[in-house]
């Protein structure tokens, strides 16, 4: 295949996969906004991180590590969605004419990949250092964890 081909398929499913992404953030889901309150979210990372921490086994400075993972991938939530505060609106505004909004689709999904491309290299680095911070033991346990579709965190 073309590397121009493969590219524009990537595009593509890329720009599916977001635009999808936008408007399941835009859900609520178990009675749990994305737009929680700054003393919600502080309280949901820290449960997760002591769920992880525990399942892990997670010394105090990996804890820390995975705490900086944590705040880096909730920047870089908040980077994308700073523009779009309500993505449903957003989407319904795509289909509101008698013609789908191809430019303003584009533009949605350039807004929101600089925003994930601005912010991706910080978030790299905090995963980077989070997993090589782990032993071994616990490598193998996040590689298993990985392997499972629900995983630690699932609620039923």
């Amino acid at each position: 295949m073309k590397p121009w081909i493969k590219r524009t398929l990537f595009g593509l499913l890329g720009a599916g996969i977001l635009v999808g992404g936008i408007t399941a953030c835009s859900h609520h889901s178990e009675g749990m906004s994305w737009q929680m309150s700054t003393e919600d979210h502080a309280k949901f990372r820290d449960k997760i991180i002591d769920r992880v921490a525990s399942k892990l086994e997670l010394n105090a400075d990996q804890k820390k590590r995975l705490g900086a993972l944590a705040d880096k991938v909730h920047e870089q939530h908040a980077a994308v969605m700073s523009k779009t505060p309500d993505p449903r609106a957003e989407m319904q505004a795509l289909v509101a004419g008698d013609k789908f909004d191809r430019a303003r689709a584009q533009a949605l999904i350039t807004e929101k990949t600089a925003a994930v491309n601005a912010r991706s290299p910080e978030v790299i680095a905090a995963l980077a250092d989070f997993y090589d911070s782990l032993n071994p033991t616990q490598q193998a346990k996040v590689r298993e964890f990985m392997q499972h579709r629900h995983g630690w965190l699932h609620r039923g």
